[in-house]
C-alpha cells in the first residue's frame, strides 16, 4: 500500500444547519478543515456539479445552496471570480442543459458570474491519458487508452455530491462524483467493474489536479433504489473533506451501511488512496451528526434489474452488443421512458410535490431560487448518445 499524503487526509467536517444559515455554514464546514490548504489559489478551481435528473426531484442533484454556498465561500477568501468554473457533464440519459435550468444551478452561476462549462464534445478537448502507475480496469475497458477532459488537467476540483443511495454502488459520493466529469459518453461500458473504475478514477484525481476537495449535500438525502426512484428525507446536514475516501466513507456510516463492506471505498483505503475506515477519521465540528445511523436501503427498480442483468446476469454474454452497438439509444429510451414518462408520474411527482409544499427547503427552493415542481418545456438540440 502506498499511503498518499495530502492536507487533510482523513480528517472530515460534518455540520448540522437550516434554511436559514446554510450559505454561511458552508464557510463555516470548509474552514474546519482547512480546506485552502488543499486549493491553491493561483489556480482554476472546477465545481463538480451533480446532476442525476434534469427533472428537479429532492436529494438526486446537487441542490442549488450547495453550489451557491461553496462559491460564496471561494470568493469570501479571496478565491478571483474568473478562477472559478462550474462543470457540468452529460450523462447518457440526462441533459445537464435542462437539468441546469430544472436544479437552479444556471441561477446561481448567473448571480457570481463564474463561468459555465459543459463538458461534451466537441466543445472541449478530450485527451489520452498516460497512467503513472498501472489501472485496477480501466485499460481493459478501453484499450485505445482512456481519454479525460483537457482542460481539468492543472485545476482545483471540488466534488458536490448528495448524499443518496445508488443501484450499482449502494450509495454516490465524492469518489461517484468523478465518474460524469473525467469519463466520456461510452462511462457506461464500466458498469459491471464501476467500483474498480472509481478507484482508477481517483489515482487520476490525484495526479491531474493540483488541488482536490468536496463538499457533500445531505440537506435532502435519497433513500431506496438512486439515483433517481428514491425517497426523499430530510436530514439537514452538510460534509466536507479533502478526502474523497474519508468523506464517502463518514456519509456513508450515517447513512446505515458499513463503509469497508464497499468494494470502492475498501479497495480505496487498501490502495492508500485516502482512510476508509472510521475508526481512523478524524471528525471536527457537529460529532454527534456523525454518529446516527439513518438505515437506508438501496432498493431496486424495473429498470436496474434489466441493467444488472446485462452486466453481472443472465444476458451478460450480450454485454457489448447491448451496450456498444446501433442498439444502445433503444436502452435509453427505455431507461428514459421507465423513469421520466411512468415512474416520475405516478411516484416521484407527488414525493417532490410533498418535499417542495411542505418542508422548509422547498421553500427556499421556491424562494431565493425561483425553483418550481413542473419541469423546463425549453427545448435543447442535443444529439442523442449512441447514434
Amino acid at each position: 500500500m502506498i499511503e498518499k499524503d495530502f492536507p487533510g487526509r482523513g480528517k472530515v467536517a460534518i455540520l448540522r444547519t437550516s434554511p436559514e444559515t446554510v450559505l454561511e455554514d458552508y464557510g463555516r464546514l470548509m474552514r474546519l478543515v482547512q480546506y485552502q490548504e488543499n486549493l491553491p489559489k493561483e489556480k482554476e478551481t472546477l465545481l463538480k456539479i451533480n446532476i442525476s435528473w434534469q427533472i428537479w426531484y429532492p436529494g438526486c442533484s446537487t441542490p442549488p445552496w450547495q453550489l451557491e454556498g461553496v462559491i460564496k465561500t471561494l470568493l469570501d477568501d479571496g478565491y478571483p471570480r474568473e478562477s472559478l468554473i462550474a462543470a457540468q457533464n452529460r450523462t447518457v440519459v440526462v441533459s445537464a442543459y435542462q437539468g441546469e435550468i430544472n436544479n437552479r444551478h444556471k441561477v446561481v452561476v448567473e448571480r457570481y458570474g463564474i463561468e459555465n462549462l459543459h463538458i461534451y464534445e466537441p466543445q472541449v478537448e478530450w485527451i489520452v491519458y498516460e497512467p503513472k502507475e498501472p489501472f485496477l480496469v480501466l485499460h481493459h475497458i478501453y484499450p485505445d487508452g482512456v481519454k479525460i477532459p483537457k482542460t481539468f488537467i492543472g485545476k482545483n476540483i471540488i466534488q458536490l455530491p448528495q448524499t443518496k443511495t445508488h443501484v450499482f454502488t449502494t450509495m454516490t459520493g465524492a469518489m461517484k462524483n468523478a465518474f460524469g466529469g473525467l469519463l466520456s459518453e461510452r462511462r457506461h461500458w464500466t458498469h459491471s467493474v464501476i467500483h474498480e473504475t472509481l478507484v482508477d478514477l481517483l489515482t487520476i484525481q490525484q495526479d491531474i489536479h493540483t488541488g482536490l476537495f468536496a463538499v457533500i449535500d445531505g440537506t435532502f438525502a435519497g433513500d431506496g433504489p438512486g439515483p433517481r426512484a428514491m425517497r426523499p428525507q430530510v436530514k439537514d446536514v452538510i460534509l466536507a473533506s479533502a478526502d474523497q475516501v474519508a468523506i464517502d466513507a463518514v456519509a456513508a456510516k450515517i447513512m446505515g451501511f458499513d463503509p469497508l463492506s464497499l468494494k470502492f471505498i475498501r479497495l480505496a483505503h487498501e490502495k492508500g488512496l485516502g482512510i476508509g475506515d472510521p475508526r481512523q477519521i478524524e471528525i471536527v465540528g457537529d460529532g454527534d451528526a456523525a454518529e446516527e445511523n439513518w438505515r437506508f436501503s438501496m432498493g431496486e427498480t424495473f429498470a436496474s434489474r434489466g441493467q444488472k442483468m446485462i452486466y453481472h446476469g443472465i444476458l451478460k454474454p450480450f454485454e457489448k452488443l447491448l451496450t456498444r452497438s446501433p442498439l444502445v439509444p433503444w436502452a435509453y429510451l427505455a431507461s428514459n421512458l421507465y423513469h421520466n414518462a411512468y415512474w416520475y408520474p405516478l411516484y416521484g411527482k407527488k414525493r417532490a410535490k410533498t418535499m417542495l409544499e411542505e418542508t422548509e427547503w422547498g421553500v427556499l427552493f421556491r424562494e431565493r431560487y425561483g425553483g418550481q415542481l413542473e419541469p423546463t418545456r425549453e427545448r435543447v438540440k442535443e444529439k442523442p448518445v449512441g447514434w
